[in-house]
């Protein structure tokens, strides 16, 4: 068969902090075998820091604003063009295309957006499948557990917490690993479309790999509990987790959060040891030096910095993420410095595999820079917080908690907090600012002086007309993607 367009390989983790990368006390050395051989963005970030939305933009090269799953199982319209669906016909017809592992744009399990071949293991979120899916069915997963002799205890479903406990050969990494090299190998020279998404490093934090890292010998982040000044949002967030903790770690003290970070570790390895099986199914098939690899993750992970755990905030480490593409044949690391957003891949890898980007886009593609010596990028980087009418509805109905009420100052203000659509501006000169309509919270940091992001500058004076300039700016790029918050 003759080849002129190169095939794909798309390996996506959740919850990866950026710095998880050339630690020394974070053993990955098959992914940073694979960034010391690709163009590897130092300053990557998501659209939306939390799963739908940031997934949602990866697959389609929309906003979350545009694509609409905005928040957490919001589904993806079927209209919605994913990557697969914007190839021309006479393109994408050449290729085997395969979506493997967690989806989170509705109707998990089942086949869509242009993929041929739908593994799936998450069999938790039926109860937001469209109407006329059966919510009887059961992922792949499911049914690969008991033809190895293992019982769901939740049901006919396995739970999450049932999965990480089980023998690593068992577990969802091995599982995803197993089937990206059964493709691999059946593809033999065909060419192939594939994306491997892992659900590690995300909670649940615990896996056949926690009592890897010895707690006590951790480094916790530099800015571990300390407030970035980010205002109401941050403030709340980290006082629910220092007065309920998480899973079963109590976060009232250090120690908890060593046992919580030494797990997160041994998940980072966990998946490192899977991507390497990957990579190596890759190289056994002879197709290595035909394949585009991309590697990254949905959104970042607190652990501990400024008090918090998850995402969900606009601090650094919950929107920067590892970003790497290897070309066909690359064999050494391009460093790309500056600014870039995810939003940015589709268009890319629209154009690296022989289709011109569409304009309906949101991206650009960087596909001229790749491949060439280390580079400078000079553009702004916008990423977003959205919420949905239903989730502001569901939670004015719920019950506060006193503390939470005398933190906000009042219901309202803690409604606000944590509802309200925020838009934040990443300059390519190392400025981090951030706004809401209605709390009145701006936030202002100077990230080469102040990268872990302790002082926020949003209130000194001296800097009223950066700030507005920097809200000017925002508003042309509300206007270049169709983006009608208020800004404040």
């Amino acid at each position: 068969m003759k080849r002129d367009r190169p095939n794909l390989l798309f390996i996506l983790t959740d919850e990866q902090r950026f710095d998880t990368f050339f630690a020394d006390d974070v053993s990955m050395p098959h992914l940073n075998r694979l960034a010391s051989e690709s163009c590897f963005f130092e300053e990557a970030y998501c659209t939306q820091p939390v799963c739908t939305p940031s997934r949602g933009s990866l697959m389609t090269g929309l906003q979350p604003h545009a694509h609409g799953a905005v928040m957490n199982n919001v589904p993806l319209p079927e209209h919605v063009r994913c990557l697969p669906e914007r190839l021309p016909a006479e393109i994408r017809s050449r290729y085997r295309t395969a979506y493997h592992g967690k989806w989170h744009l509705g109707d998990e399990i089942f086949a869509q957006h242009g993929f041929d071949e739908w593994i799936s293991f998450e069999d938790h979120y039926d109860g937001h499948y469209r109407e006329g899916r059966d919510k009887n069915a059961l992922s792949t997963y499911n049914a690969w557990l008991r033809g190895h002799g293992f019982m769901p205890d939740d049901g006919e479903k396995f739970s999450r917490e049932r999965a990480c406990c089980l023998p690593e050969a068992y577990g969802k990494p091995s599982f995803l690993a197993e089937q990206a090299c059964r493709f691999l190998s059946d593809a033999g020279s065909d060419p192939f479309m594939l994306y491997v998404n892992f659900l590690e490093p995300h909670m649940p934090f615990f896996g056949p790999r926690t009592g890897d890292y010895d707690p006590g010998a951790l480094r916790l982040p530099e800015n571990f509990g300390a407030r970035s000044g980010d205002g109401l949002l941050v403030r709340l967030l980290a006082e629910r987790f220092r007065r309920e903790g998480f899973e079963w770690y109590n976060l009232a003290d250090e120690a908890g959060w060593r046992l919580m970070t030494a797990a997160y570790r041994g998940l980072c390895s966990l998946v490192d040891e899977m991507t390497g099986r990957v990579l190596a199914a890759l190289e056994a098939n002879g197709q290595a030096d035909r394949t585009i690899v991309v590697f990254t993750s949905d959104h970042g992970e607190m652990m501990g910095s400024h008090g918090m755990l998850g995402k969900r905030v606009m601090n650094q480490e919950s929107i920067r993420v590892p970003l790497m593409v290897r070309l066909p044949g690359q064999r050494r690391m391009q460093r790309i410095r500056g600014p870039v957003s995810q939003i940015d891949l589709v268009p890319t890898l629209l154009e690296l595999m022989g289709s011109a980007p569409e304009e309906d886009l949101h991206g650009t593609s960087r596909a001229p820079i790749l491949g060439g010596d280390d580079t400078q990028l000079s553009e702004d980087v916008v990423v977003s917080w959205n919420d949905h009418e239903a989730n502001r509805q569901a939670l004015a109905r719920k019950p506060v908690h006193d503390w939470q009420v005398d933190l906000a100052g009042s219901r309202e203000r803690f409604l606000a907090a944590v509802t309200e659509p925020v838009r934040t501006l990443i300059t390519a000169d190392g400025w981090r600012f951030s706004t809401s309509p209605g709390l009145g919270e701006p936030s202002l940091y100077n990230l080469r002086e102040d990268p872990l992001e302790r002082r926020n500058l949003a209130g000194d004076p001296r800097h009223r007309h950066f700030m507005q300039e920097l809200t000017n700016r925002l508003r042309q790029w509300q206007e270049h993607v169709g983006d009608d918050v208020p800004l404040g």
